[in-house]
């Protein structure tokens, strides 16, 4: 193609090509650009498309580049991108065929005439092998980010308490906790923000406490490693705190407020735990003012969580010396917890775990990380996963960093896929892989940052059962039901998860108590490599 302008760096480019003055030899220059372009493989051909992609949305009706053949030009570069795969995984051309596809649609949806002259230029066999594609990953990034833009419309209408009703249905609110739109959509939060919203009036919030699978889902999305954690936190504080849905949800949501109230700092949010003790603690004012609306469970849990408070503003005022013995006294126990883990009496190991919890001084934040962890171990064990994530996330809300422990990231990922809760368990999962290729710990850094064999396939297994479109795909009868048990790849998942959930040695086992012992007596803060399956 000509030169048009000797500082451009695409010569020839449609930037170019538009700044000619004269009109008929702009057209002629356009023409050509047209005709030649399917056939460059020059880089940043992603500018010019995007550019005739904007032309086209603010001039739909204009028939200048229809005339000059741009329907024929887009054909051919999405022909371009079926056929030749080098050429689309180069420079940004991966981007081409779908921004060619909009400029299509861009002219035609309005003008029947320019759609007719688009069948004749031959668009329909292209659009319907870029539509054949797009059952691949693309497709879930443009259907989740369309999802995300449909959310955030009704987000705009939903600060207006006049249209709340419309939009606080029961059937669409129970649905939105698992709008989150696969990992493309990082920056969005999809359904939970929706939720957040809503949850910020009376009237919304009155919808949300009579829905229990929301509630459910909540507590669910406050218990994980969800970058939108903190959305379900404020939405089931607000519930609480209202008086008018606190007795509708105060038994649901008590226990996972206890579960994450060693919580320290969570994005903005300082002191968060001692924000929840707070709100926990007027709920039981408000419980001695009314009718007991809160089940005596319920209230022997809060009281527990308060009593470990005051116990941990006590240890403040103690001389060191006490709490080396406690801290003593508790390594005693938890090795006799170890020591039954081993011979395989796991609910016996979980009781010597209870025990030492009881004598773990509350400011020895990282033996109590390792305690909580193996318990979830046993529980997991013993097929009890809301006792395991209930204890794998107090142990990562006790870790420094938040959410980052990587031995109960990946049994509450366990945990999770008992539940059947696979966008949860997939996080976990996720983190748990990143964590493994950062850890000091010899059992988890060994493999030399490969990606463990049995996080792989849940991983897998999570990702097909999170996928965008599974439940469209599973009404159609397009796929199977990867998420059951009896199905050849969720089984080879769960023979894994028992497999090497703690990945030590037997031989090593004697080492590794003489080092935790070791380094208890001492204060240390090595978390325990006595973890095995």
């Amino acid at each position: 193609m000509d030169k048009i302008q000797s500082d451009c760096p695409y010569p020839g480019c449609f930037f170019c090509v538009m700044k000619e003055a004269n009109p008929s030899k702009r057209r002629a220059s356009v023409l050509k650009f047209f005709r030649e372009l399917p056939s460059q493989d020059d880089d940043g051909q992603v500018l010019p498309i995007s550019g005739l992609w904007n032309t086209a949305m603010a001039h739909p009706n204009d028939p200048e580049f229809i005339n000059l053949g741009i329907f024929e030009c887009m054909a051919a570069l999405i022909w371009k991108g079926s056929k030749n795969r080098r050429w689309l995984s180069h420079d940004q051309n991966i981007y081409i065929p779908y921004y060619a596809a909009h400029v299509i649609g861009s002219y035609t949806m309005n003008m029947e005439e320019f759609a007719e002259r688009a069948v004749r230029a031959g668009v329909i066999p292209p659009l319907v092998e870029l539509l054949r594609e797009m059952e691949s990953r693309k497709a879930e990034e443009w259907g989740s980010q369309l999802q995300c833009w449909s959310l955030q419309l009704i987000n705009c209408f939903a600060f207006k308490p006049e249209f709340l009703h419309d939009i606080c249905k029961p059937e669409f609110l129970a649905k939105l906790p698992g709008m989150w739109g696969g990992l493309v959509n990082e920056n969005s939060p999809a359904g939970i923000g929706l939720l957040r919203t809503i949850c910020q009036s009376k009237v919304g919030r009155g919808h949300v406490a009579n829905i229990s699978g929301v509630l459910e889902a909540l507590c669910n999305i406050s218990h994980s490693s969800d970058d939108w954690q903190y959305m379900a936190i404020d939405c089931i504080l607000w519930l609480v705190q209202d008086p008018s849905t606190y007795h509708k949800v105060i038994d649901k949501i008590a226990p996972t407020l206890i579960d994450l109230a060693d919580i320290s700092t969570l994005g903005d949010y300082k002191k968060l735990g001692d924000t929840i003790v707070t709100v926990l603690q007027e709920c039981m004012q408000q419980n001695n003012n009314s009718r007991n609306s809160v089940s005596s469970h319920t209230i022997e849990k809060i009281e527990e969580l308060l009593s470990s408070r005051q116990k941990l503003k006590s240890e403040r005022n103690m001389p060191k010396e006490d709490l080396h013995i406690k801290q003593a006294a508790a390594l005693v126990v938890k090795l006799e917890g170890n020591s039954l883990f081993s011979s395989g009496n796991i609910e016996g190991a979980a009781t010597k775990y209870s025990e030492a919890l009881a004598l773990c001084p509350m400011k020895s934040k990282k033996e109590r990380v390792v305690l909580y962890s193996n318990r979830a171990q046993c529980y997991l064990l013993l097929q009890q996963p809301l006792a395991a994530i209930s204890d794998a996330t107090r142990a990562l809300c006790l870790h420094s960093p938040l959410n980052r422990h990587a031995k109960s990231l990946w049994r509450r990922a366990q945990a999770y896929d008992m539940l059947g809760l696979a966008k949860e368990s997939l996080l976990d999962a996720i983190l748990f892989i990143n964590e493994c290729s950062q850890s000091s710990d010899p059992d988890l850094s060994s493999r030399q940052n490969k990606v463990p064999d049995y996080a792989e396939r849940l991983v897998k297994k999570q990702m097909r059962a999170a996928w965008l479109f599974r439940e469209s795909s599973l009404k159609h009868g397009g796929i199977h039901c990867e998420g059951d048990a009896s199905d050849a790849f969720g089984q080879e998942v769960d023979d894994s998860e028992w497999e090497t959930v703690g990945e030590s040695d037997g031989e090593n086992d004697e080492r590794r108590e003489v080092d935790d012992e070791t380094e208890w007596k001492n204060a240390g803060h090595r978390e325990d490599a006595f973890e095995k399956s």
